[in-house]
């Protein structure tokens, strides 16, 4: 999947963002949680996420 598209769907839902990069492991639930309770902390982990991933 494309970084831009990644990018993308942080902003819009980043679950599946952080799930399309890592899968259904602790850092996919964490990223759940945050959007559940409170939303724009769960976009910032989720740019995160993909951007720690361009590096790798």
């Amino acid at each position: 999947m494309s970084k831009f598209l990644l990018y993308i769907l942080a902003l819009i839902f980043p679950p599946i963002a952080v799930y399309s990069l890592e899968g259904a492991n602790k850092t996919f639930w964490v990223n759940l949680f945050l959007c559940i309770c409170i939303w724009f902390p769960g976009i910032l982990h989720a740019l995160y996420i993909v951007n720690k991933s361009e590096e790798n």
